[in-house]
């Protein structure tokens, strides 16, 4: 089917009526089609209106496909010939690509949420391409003359999302012991390898909106102190107030596989000041935070800046109706700071307030940001051809890449 202003506008209003959270974050009142014009307006002046369709949901699909779930029509240089959740989507290419049909003939991606059986795939010879290779495997695989690793900055963070419902984490001083517990540089060597940048906040220090953080007490003997001033004393080995011991539910997952080390790092910590942690593994974290509110913490990933601009992971985040607002923030003050971002047009008025947001959000420990990880991807450089690997994760297969 050809795609005009019409598939689009249908696609979008699918997406809307299949997602609140999606109805919230793009904000339109309306939308008009006329051949291939589409106009959109939205409920308020929203600059950062294009970086909220940066988003998977918001993907355009062919909503006329009845079984659309299992046989997506999409808008890219193949189509889906063959697909299996949660195992492979086999893809053949589409040879009226507007940007010119594809290098490759067909294409599989195959889903293995184990590090080393991905790792493996490319020694065998199974696998072309690996993304994120096992960190541990790295040095055999660049031992391999036909194998190339590439380690690739990304706009991603590395956090731990803090429930503000819960009755603890609403002490500031809870959060602050929280974040001064985690020993960042000690997780970006020993779990990454020196494959991340620290993080101070959720940006990387590259961009222009990511502001120069106060330093902050770290460590255990900070983080003693600032439960002593939420009136927490450590009796018997087990930290404590009013008699009731100082516990956390951690929610991580396997899907990357340096979550669940994080998570075990920050409960040894804890474990250190008498602190029970609970880790709990769970599937998929966007669906059970939102359905869920029987857990203080998670270790959680997410892409901050996929277009460069703060204002996605700043509405998505902390936003009372941001798609992401799996911690529960509603505060008045920064929910203000927020809109007043999204009715700024001039950009480096944007990053300005941007800069006071994320500062705003530093000081209130609105979750802790652990680290910003590289992208890793491991290929055969022998038969792969024009491989990029792009900091925003959304571009991999393109209709440049070949293999011989």
């Amino acid at each position: 089917r050809q795609m005009d202003g019409q598939a689009v506008k249908a696609s979008l209003e699918r997406a809307m009526k299949d997602s609140l959270a999606i109805k919230n974050a793009l904000r339109i009142e309306s939308i008009t089609a006329k051949g291939n014009k589409l106009t959109i307006k939205t409920e308020v002046p929203f600059p950062e209106f294009p970086s909220e369709l940066v988003h998977p949901n918001t993907s355009i699909i062919d909503v006329t496909e009845s079984d659309f779930m299992n046989k997506p029509i999409g808008t890219g240089p193949f189509a889906v010939s063959k697909f299996i959740p949660g195992t492979a989507v086999d893809l053949i290419r589409y040879e009226a690509y507007w940007n010119g049909a594809a290098k490759l003939a067909k294409a599989r991606f195959s889903f293995n949420e184990d590090a080393n059986a991905r790792s493996l795939a490319l020694e065998s010879g199974d696998a072309d391409i690996v993304f994120r290779p096992e960190v541990e495997s790295l040095e055999s695989l660049e031992a391999i003359d036909r194998v190339k690793v590439e380690s690739t900055s990304t706009f991603r963070v590395h956090q731990m999302t803090m429930n503000l419902e819960r009755k603890a984490l609403q002490d500031i001083n809870v959060r602050k012991a929280i974040d001064a517990l985690i020993d960042r540089s000690t997780i970006a060597e020993t779990i990454l390898h020196g494959h991340a940048e620290v993080a101070k906040g959720p940006f990387p220090s590259t961009f222009s909106f990511a502001p120069d953080y106060p330093e902050k007490g770290k460590g255990m003997e900070a983080a003693r102190s600032f439960l002593e001033q939420a009136g927490y004393q450590e009796v018997n080995g087990v930290m404590q107030k009013d008699g009731k011991p100082l516990t956390f539910t951690l929610l991580t997952y396997s899907s990357r596989a340096d979550l669940p080390l994080i998570a075990q790092v920050f409960q040894s910590d804890a474990g250190q000041l008498g602190i029970d942690v609970d880790i709990k593994q769970i599937e998929i974290p966007e669906e059970y935070m939102a359905a869920n509110r029987d857990w203080d913490l998670t270790t959680y990933s997410n892409l901050t800046a996929p277009r460069g601009d703060a204002g996605y992971y700043l509405n998505a985040t902390y936003h009372p109706n941001g798609a992401l607002n799996f911690s529960g923030a509603d505060d008045d003050h920064l929910t203000e700071m927020i809109d007043e971002l999204n009715m700024t047009v001039e950009q480096e008025k944007r990053s300005d307030i941007a800069e006071d947001i994320a500062l705003y959000v530093d000081e209130q420990v609105y979750n802790s940001f652990i680290l910003h990880p590289n992208t890793l991807v491991a290929y055969d450089a022998a038969k792969v051809k024009n491989w990029v690997t792009s900091r925003s994760e959304y571009y991999m297969l393109t209709n440049e890449l070949d293999v011989k």
